[in-house]
């Protein structure tokens, strides 16, 4: 196990090795590739035009062209599955959080489809130098970290779905402090917020993993050589089995659903995520309570 540095932060032997292009090569051959950086990634589709109207069109427009001006200089980005996202509807996206530079690959890729979503995201981030008031204007719920104040999070992200608007999340909260870069425990809030959204809408949210890697080999002082990015957008989790007793809840739903639910996200996140890398993942994964590996349930 690799020494942890002060503060649970990784240590600088827990860097990581690019993802080369014989291993991009291979996912190729099993998957089709896009580049998630231009508009319409899959082909011809329907944009949703009143989502795009609501969000700030024109400063969405800046910041996107930026964003993927910043990833096609510093890393070749491709990605599979996004002809999955949904033209209309509410859907919830849980996306991995390996860096802070690979956020903005599912961001980027749903605009990118004609999709709007709202997201969660630190409070820290609406005070980032010139960024900062943009992220507010494209859709981020600022999120009070630490505050005793999940509850209303999770209230402010269900009332985001039931008002017809997708969402994305980072159920892992920050960035993963698994020293080897794999998805790490996860708090349940998105099973929370899945389950009670799909119960008050009479219906299944539709519910997606995006996992992307290879942002953690980047040197964002001098990037280059390019390195590879690949993000899958999986199917459609499904979960019907754990809404089947949903009458019975009352007026909270049972914790066991809610981990039960994020606990399939994870392990989902990690099986993609194997493959993306080409590699097997650990047995067990990263608490970060105890900052330990520990066995799955």
């Amino acid at each position: 196990m690799e020494r942890m540095a002060s503060k649970g932060k990784p240590s600088p032997r827990s860097a990581v090795k690019p993802l080369s292009d014989a291993q991009v090569a291979q996912l190729a051959a099993r998957h089709r590739l896009v580049d998630p950086t231009h508009e319409f990634p899959t082909g011809p589709r329907k944009a949703n035009q009143a989502e795009i109207n609501a969000q700030n069109p024109k400063a969405t427009k800046r910041l996107l062209a930026g964003v993927a001006a910043v990833f096609r200089a510093s890393c070749r980005t491709r990605a599979w599955g996004l002809e999955h996202v949904p033209e209309e509807g509410v859907f919830i996206t849980a996306a991995t959080h390996v860096t802070m530079f690979d956020v903005f690959v599912p961001m980027m890729s749903l605009f990118h489809m004609g999709r709007r979503p709202r997201y969660m995201a630190k409070a820290e981030m609406a005070k980032w130098p010139l960024i900062g008031k943009w992220f507010q204007l494209v859709g981020m719920q600022p999120v009070e970290r630490r505050s005793g104040k999940a509850r209303a999070i999770e209230e402010t992200s269900i009332e985001i779905i039931t008002n017809g608007r997708p969402l994305t999340v980072w159920p892992e909260g920050t960035v993963t402090r698994d020293p080897q870069k794999w998805p790490m425990s996860m708090k349940n809030g998105v099973g929370v917020i899945a389950l009670e959204a799909s119960r008050r809408l009479g219906r299944q949210v539709p519910l997606f993993c995006a996992v992307t890697w290879g942002a953690a080999s980047i040197n964002h002082w001098w990037p280059w050589p390019r390195k590879n990015v690949v993000m899958c957008y999986d199917n459609r989790l499904d979960y019907a089995d754990l809404l089947a007793d949903q009458e019975s809840w009352g007026d909270e739903l049972p914790q066991e659903a809610a981990d039960e639910l994020t606990r399939r996200i994870r392990v989902r996140m990690t099986e993609i995520m194997a493959e993306i890398r080409g590699e097997q993942a650990p047995d067990g994964y990263w608490d970060y309570r105890t900052m330990r590996r520990v066995k799955d349930a």
